[in-house]
């Protein structure tokens, strides 16, 4: 029996050393000193030894035991330094290397367009208000002087929220001319941009979703020639001096008399093309005077006070100003044409 716990000793000692991994050294130690290990197994024989054997086999093996923990206890702290060692030289970092550089973002082009028109507004005394987009019918179309029978009501052009056709998205941002009549009174002259919904198919200049801003001027006084200068003034600041204007006579329910606004096409100089649907110029607002039924249903007198209203389409400005030829670019979001501007 001596002889196998030398033996025992002998074999675990150098297995214990040649080990490389924690896994490993469990592997040892319950190779040796489990209940099924060899040195177990060697100790359920000391029955089979006399009496004056058996303390001195037992002392022995105890001696065996001592030494394979502690071999063992020496070896787990000998590779936890090493992981540690290891640890440490796979995360040093060289504080000398240069950093990388960190790519700042921009704002989209279209709010790029949006702060331009907002500055060119205020400039001109205007105030900056906002709305809901989830609006009431009676906002969005009665108020507004719309007819009970007019298209826009219908289920097929307008997103309605509720079955009796009383919640919507707004369809406009027309709504925010009769809020801020009803809450300011007269004089005022605001716009109000924001998102707008209607059930439009989607081509190089038309969304489901766009951009509008509104804007409205009632004060004694207040005529077309006022709505048109103002107009002319704002396009111009925007696309340069020499930008060409075209007024078309057109109706809307909330104004009388009523126009729609063109530019000339940024991609073809008015030759026609297919951004301008071969027109040569591209429509970028409605405008028109202050119904006199839609002052007097805010509690103005159209007797005393006179206003004009106009929304302009911000997708189409945007166009219009850095010279983008599909509106669907503006919403897909892709890295290489945004990182243009």
């Amino acid at each position: 029996m001596k002889e196998q716990l030398e033996a025992i000793r002998k074999s675990a000692l150098d297995a214990v050393a040649e080990t490389r991994t924690a896994a490993d050294l469990e592997a040892v130690r319950v190779r040796y000193l489990g209940k099924k290990g060899e040195l177990t197994a060697v100790l359920k024989q000391m029955g089979k030894l006399s009496p004056e054997e058996r303390p001195v086999m037992g002392q022995l093996a105890n001696d065996v035991r001592a030494a394979l923990e502690t071999a063992i206890e020496a070896r787990s702290d000998a590779l936890a330094q090493e992981a540690m060692a290891a640890r440490l030289q796979a995360e040093t970092v060289d504080v000398t290397i240069p950093g990388k550089k960190v790519e700042l973002g921009h704002k989209h082009p279209m709010y790029t367009v949006l702060d331009e028109i907002k500055e060119i507004f205020i400039n001109m005394g205007f105030e900056v208000m906002d709305g809901p987009e989830i609006e009431q019918a009676d906002y969005n179309f009665t108020k507004l002087n719309a007819p009970e029978n007019h298209p826009s009501r219908d289920w097929t052009d307008t997103f309605y929220l509720t079955e009796d056709s009383s919640i919507l998205l707004r369809s406009q941002t027309s709504p925010m001319q009769i809020r801020a009549m009803e809450t300011y009174g007269v004089p005022i002259r605001m716009v109000s941009p924001g998102r707008v919904y209607r059930k439009d198919e989607v081509d190089a200049t038309h969304s489901p979703m766009f951009h509008q801003i509104e804007g409205l001027v009632v004060d004694k006084g207040i005529t077309m020639a006022d709505l048109k200068g103002t107009l002319n003034a704002v396009i111009r600041e925007i696309y340069g001096p020499n930008t060409k204007t075209r007024f078309r006579p057109h109706h809307f329910p909330f104004t009388e008399p009523s126009c729609e606004v063109d530019i000339q096409c940024h991609k073809c100089g008015g030759v026609g093309c297919p951004t301008c649907k071969g027109e040569g110029w591209i429509e970028v607002l409605g405008a028109g005077m202050v119904h006199p039924k839609v002052l007097r249903g805010c509690g103005i007198d159209p007797e005393v006070y006179s206003g004009f209203a106009f929304g302009m389409g911000l997708e189409r400005l945007a166009m219009g100003q850095f010279k983008i030829s599909d509106l669907r670019l503006i919403f897909e979001n892709d890295m290489r044409f945004l990182s243009q501007f």
